[in-house]
C-alpha cells in the first residue's frame, strides 16, 4: 500500500488541521481509522509498516502518530522506541492502536515512548478524544 502523503502544513497557515500519521499494515484498519479521523477534521498520512512509519514521521513531522504493534519489517514497539530516541521525532506523540490487549503489552508500549494505548476495535469517540488529548499534551 502506498502512503498518502498529506499537503505540507506550512502552506496551510495557522488554522491547518492536525496531521495524523497512521502506521498499520492492515488496509481495512487503516481505512477505518482514516475515515473516523477525517470526519473529525484531521488530515491523514499513512504508512504500511514500522520502517515506512519512521521514514514518513521524519519526513512529514506529523502532529500525532497512531501506531499498530504487529507489523512486518519493524514492529510498532520497535518503531515507537526509534521515534522517541530520535531528536527530530521525539516530540511527536505516539498512540499505540492494536489488538494486543494485555497489561504487559500496554506497559511495554508506554515504556517505548507511547503516550497512549488503544485496543482495536476503537470506538470513534474514544479514538478522537485520545487523539485530541495527545495533541493537547504536545502543545501544553
Amino acid at each position: 500500500m502506498k502512503p498518502l502523503v498529506a499537503t505540507s502544513r506550512d502552506s496551510l497557515g495557522e488554522d491547518a488541521m492536525a496531521l495524523v500519521l497512521i502506521v498499520d499494515d492492515s488496509p481495512t484498519q487503516t481505512h477505518a481509522l482514516r475515515k473516523a479521523l477525517e470526519r473529525n477534521g484531521f488530515e491523514i498520512a499513512t504508512a504500511c509498516d514500522g520502517r515506512e512509519g519512521v521514514r514518513l514521521a521524519t519526513e512529514l513531522k506529523p502532529d500525532l502518530i497512531l501506531m499498530d504493534v504487529i507489523m512486518p519489517e519493524l514492529n510498532g514497539f520497535q518503531a515507537t522506541r526509534e521515534l522517541s530516541r530520535r531528536q527530530e521525532t521525539a516530540s511527536i506523540p505516539v498512540v499505540m492502536v492494536t489488538t494486543k490487549d494485555g497489561e504487559s503489552d500496554r506497559v511495554w508500549g508506554l515504556r517505548q515512548g507511547a503516550v497512549g494505548y488503544l485496543v482495536k476495535p476503537v470506538p470513534e469517540d474514544e479514538l478522537v478524544s485520545t487523539a485530541r488529548a495527545a495533541l493537547d499534551r504536545r502543545t501544553a
